[in-house]
């Protein structure tokens, strides 16, 4: 089974090409989602013991723990030291069974890859792009963004130009979906065309 990581700066247009290897019949795990679950589940008692402010009725609610985030840099670290090892759970959990399922490859979108150490565990990896204005656009048009919350992320991640660097291929999402729907394409063919486990870029 060749896995292949998916990641790409803030509003690069990660979730929408998650969507297009979907749509090829590519099972896709998004950590996001699993932290959107998670907030409603598993992760709720330990950071409601780390961050009493951010847990509302049982839930993490986002937008209180992004303020507090934002005013508080180092709690990134603390929120990534609970949140990152139960969603490596579940994608381990994924894994298993799309192997079990006999799957030929599977897409994992982790929007910190490579600032996590992930990229080792992954075959290939795809980093989507798009041009600065066009992702801070994106990303101030979703509800609950802010600029210094834009900032405060951006400031996390790596560059555009370094994700692209290591990447093995690159969807450019700025030039239309269409584009990037034959983009996605072209990957899924080199891939299933190379081998289990030793694709070729």
């Amino acid at each position: 089974m060749i896995v292949v990581g998916l990641t790409g700066t803030i509003a690069s247009g990660k979730s929408t090409t998650a969507e297009m290897f979907a749509d090829n019949g590519i099972p896709v795990f998004s950590a996001d989602e699993a932290v959107h679950l998670l907030y409603s589940g598993r992760a709720v008692a330990p950071i409601a013991a780390a961050f009493p402010d951010a847990v509302r009725d049982g839930k993490v609610e986002r937008q209180r723990l992004a303020a507090i985030l934002a005013a508080d840099p180092g709690a990134v670290a603390r929120l990534e030291a609970i949140v990152h090892p139960l969603v490596r759970e579940e994608e381990e959990a994924f894994r298993k069974a799309a192997a079990a399922a006999g799957c030929e490859i599977v897409v994992v979108e982790i929007p910190l890859l490579f600032e996590t150490d992930a990229a080792r565990r992954f075959d290939r990896i795809v980093v989507t792009t798009a041009p600065d204005d066009v992702r801070r656009a994106r990303a101030l048009a979703r509800a609950r963004m802010t600029p210094e919350v834009y900032d405060l992320l951006t400031a996390r991640q790596l560059s555009d130009p370094e994700k692209r660097r290591r990447a093995d291929f690159v969807v450019d999402t700025g030039a239309g979906p269409d584009a990037a729907r034959a983009a996605v394409g072209d990957i899924i063919a080199a891939l299933a065309s190379s081998g289990p486990g030793t694709p070729d870029a």
